[in-house]
């Protein structure tokens, strides 16, 4: 029998630092022009008060660290992911990536495992910007 790779109520978390240049970096990157996460002056006078990170990049940074996680036991492969945004998260500030394993299952024909997790954005202030749900298949044959 195999071990398992994933944990039920295994927790696995992160803390990044944003800067307005990294936000507006990688909104360059992903195609999005929106002022929000370029022009500060602009974000300065909107109900945010400043650059904000684009939505690719907060859930890139919750993917990433899925993967990343995972990475030294098998080869990972996303099945789906959803994302709630509940509010903006500011270019200048730290925040913390967290998710929990809620339920392992055998995944069948491949051998692996289905992880189902929850994840959330934290801001600086412990509320919780974007909140995550996931499926990821751990195997060692894909």
């Amino acid at each position: 029998m195999t071990p398992a790779r994933a944990r039920r109520h295994e927790r696995f978390s992160t803390e990044i630092q944003l800067t307005p240049a990294s936000a507006s970096a990688f909104a360059t990157a992903a195609g999005d022009a929106n002022p929000l996460h370029h022009d500060a002056v602009f974000a300065a006078s909107t109900r945010f008060g400043g650059v904000i990170a684009s939505g690719p990049q907060t859930t890139s940074l919750l993917l990433g660290l899925v993967a990343t996680h995972f990475a030294p036991r098998g080869a990972l492969l996303g099945v789906e992911f959803t994302f709630r945004f509940m509010r903006a998260v500011l270019a200048d500030q730290r925040v913390k990536l967290e998710w929990l394993v809620v339920r392992v299952r055998p995944a069948g024909r491949s051998g692996g495992e289905l992880v189902d997790l929850r994840g959330r954005l934290q801001t600086q202030d412990g509320r919780t910007a974007v909140g995550a749900k996931g499926r990821v298949l751990l195997t060692d044959a894909l």
